[in-house]
């Protein structure tokens, strides 16, 4: 009896397991990087590449860093948003230019020469903004994505919000949508600024 009981349990523990995990918001990932600083770095700004920008520069400000790319589809989603809240001018919002000629796979970046493809970067995310138009106080240029990789990013876009001391309060993965900027960003924003 006891040989035909522990499947059978075992089974229904993994459904039960199937079930809760259907109910979960896989957008919904945790971060280990939230309640702690926001990774250090310095990288050129789209710009005017010859200037770096870091995160020390916005100590004692609340602001969004948003990861995005040209050839991300999502990002295309959320720009809208993005454009919407830059408009009002509510929070600073800095673009991280995630891998713009390395992650869209159309060109081979190993045999791209460094200085070539800084330049690429430069023309596609530049060109991709004019047309879009620019929500960004600023954006810079993280081409290898090893800034992202420091932030954890895994896809595009991701949003995190920063507060005055630079900790991280918050990481969004996916785009932005109106009913996640005033549901959960904006009150936040709000209790960070007080």
């Amino acid at each position: 009896m006891n040989r035909f009981l522990w499947p059978l349990v075992g089974f229904v523990v993994l459904v039960v397991l199937l079930a809760v995990g259907l109910r979960l918001n896989p957008r919904d990932v945790p971060s280990p990087l939230v309640g702690k600083p926001a990774p250090a770095f310095a990288l050129p700004r789209l710009d005017t590449p010859d200037k770096e920008f870091s995160p020390r520069e916005m100590l004692g400000e609340v602001w969004l860093l948003n990861v995005w790319a040209s050839w991300c589809v999502s990002c295309r989603q959320e720009h809208p948003v993005l454009v919407e809240l830059a408009k009002r001018q509510t929070v600073p919002l800095v673009g991280l230019n995630y891998k713009e000629v390395r992650g869209d796979g159309a060109i081979d970046s190993d045999k791209v020469a460094p200085g070539d493809e800084k330049r690429m970067v430069i023309e596609r995310a530049a060109g991709w903004l004019r047309q879009h138009g620019d929500p960004y106080t600023l954006s810079v240029l993280d081409v290898d994505g090893r800034v992202g990789i420091d932030y954890g990013v895994y896809g595009v876009p991701e949003t995190y919000v920063i507060d005055k001391a630079g900790i991280i309060r918050m990481k969004h993965t996916g785009p932005i949508t109106p009913e996640v900027f005033s549901g959960r960003i904006l009150p936040l924003l709000a209790e960070l600024s007080k």
